[in-house]
C-alpha cells in the first residue's frame, strides 16, 4: 500500500455539500493559478520571454505535444495559438513513433508537456528533437526530469496540490499548463501586432465571425448607391430614392465629394404642395453621419444605434463609396 494513502472521500449528501465541493476545487486550483503567477515574477518569467521570442522567430510551426491530460491541453493551446496568429499544430507523441515524426522541421519549434517530466510515450519526441536540432521548450513541474533535463528552455511550474480530492486526476495541473499556454499564445499575438482584422480572417463563421466583419464586408457599393448632383431637381431625387431602395439619396457635389443627404424621412417632413419645386439644398442634411469602410461593423451598429439613424454614409476621404444600413448588419447578424 502506499505510504500516504489518499483520504476516502464520502459520496456528498445534500446540495450543501455539493456546493462545497465544487467551492473546494475552486479554492485549490485559484491557489495554483496564484502560484504560477507568482513564479512568472522569478525564473518562469525569464524562461517564458525566452520561449516566446523562439516561438517567434520560428520559421516553421509551434508544434505542441504531450499525453493523457497534458495533451488535451495541447490540443488547445495549439488551437489557441493557430487562430491568433501563430502556426500551431498538435503532434501525439504515439503517432509520432510510427511516421508522424516526418511532420518536424528543423525550422519549427517543439514545446512538450508533461507534469511529471517522464512520460515514456515523449521519448522518441526528445531524441528525434536532439538528433534534428528543434528548439525543443518543456512545459512541465520537474526540472530535474527527462523533459526538463533535455530542454533548451524550461517553462518549469510550481508545484500545487490537485484539486481532486483522491489526490488522483489532473485539475490544478492542468488548469495551470492551459493559464501558461494561453500566456504564450496571447504573448505572441501581441509581439506580432496582431490585429482584429487578421483575426477575422482566421473567424469568418458564426457569431464571432459577425462581430468581426467590418463595414467594407456589409456596405451597399457603386453602382447600386443613390448618388444625385447637388442640382438634381426633386423628380430625380425621388426616382434615385425609390429605385435603390435604400430609404435615402446621397448628394454630391461637382467633385464627387459629399454634400450631404436627403432621408424618406426628410421628403415626409417637407411634404407640401411646393416640395416638387423646393432646391435640394433646402431638404438634405448638409453633414450627415459618416464611416470608413475599415471600422468594425459592431462599432457602425453601435453609431447607428446611438444616434438613432437608418444608415451611415461610406467615405474614402470626402468621396461616398457605400452606404452601410442598419437591415444589412443586422442580417449579416452583428449585434
Amino acid at each position: 500500500m502506499p505510504a500516504n494513502p489518499a483520504p476516502a472521500v464520502a459520496a456528498p449528501s445534500s446540495a450543501a455539500s455539493l456546493r462545497a465541493a465544487g467551492l473546494r476545487t475552486l479554492a485549490v486550483e485559484a491557489a495554483g493559478l496564484a502560484a504560477l503567477e507568482a513564479s512568472m515574477q522569478g525564473d518562469l518569467g525569464e524562461a517564458f520571454v525566452r520561449a516566446v521570442e523562439v516561438a517567434f522567430a520560428a520559421e516553421g510551426r509551434l508544434i505542441l505535444t504531450g499525453m493523457g491530460k497534458s495533451g488535451h491541453v495541447g490540443r488547445k493551446i495549439a488551437a489557441t495559438l493557430a487562430s491568433t496568429g501563430t502556426p500551431s499544430l498538435f503532434l501525439h507523441p504515439a503517432e509520432a513513433s510510427h511516421g508522424d515524426l516526418g511532420m518536424v522541421t528543423a525550422k519549427d519549434v517543439l514545446l512538450a508537456l508533461s507534469w511529471s517530466g517522464e512520460t515514456a510515450e515523449l521519448g522518441d519526441i526528445i531524441h528525434y528533437s536532439r538528433r534534428h536540432r528543434v528548439p525543443l521548450v518543456a512545459m512541465t513541474a520537474a526540472p530535474d526530469s527527462a523533459l526538463g533535463r533535455a530542454a533548451d528552455i524550461g517553462l518549469f511550474l510550481p508545484r500545487v496540490a490537485e484539486a481532486c480530492p483522491l489526490r488522483l486526476a489532473p485539475t490544478t495541473s492542468t488548469l495551470m499548463q492551459l493559464a501558461l499556454g494561453d500566456a504564450v499564445a496571447m504573448a505572441l499575438l501581441e509581439r506580432r501586432g496582431f490585429t482584429p482584422a487578421n483575426f477575422q480572417q482566421f473567424h469568418p463563421g458564426g457569431k464571432l465571425g459577425a462581430q468581426l466583419l467590418l463595414v467594407a464586408d456589409v456596405m451597399h457599393r457603386a453602382p447600386q448607391l443613390p448618388l444625385v448632383p447637388l442640382e438634381a431637381d426633386m423628380a430625380t431625387v425621388i426616382l434615385a430614392m425609390t429605385s435603390h431602395n435604400m430609404g435615402c439619396v446621397l448628394v454630391v457635389d461637382a467633385a464627387g465629394d459629399l454634400a450631404g443627404i436627403v432621408t424618406d424621412g426628410d421628403l415626409r417632413r417637407h411634404m407640401a404642395p411646393d416640395i416638387m419645386s423646393r432646391s435640394l439644398g433646402s431638404l438634405m442634411t448638409a453633414n450627415p453621419l459618416t464611416t470608413t469602410p475599415e471600422v468594425l461593423a459592431s462599432a457602425a451598429l453601435a453609431l447607428i444605434n446611438e444616434r438613432k439613424v437608418q444608415a451611415l454614409v461610406v467615405l474614402e476621404g470626402r468621396r461616398p463609396v457605400g452606404v452601410v444600413h442598419i437591415y444589412a448588419l443586422l442580417t449579416a447578424g452583428v449585434a
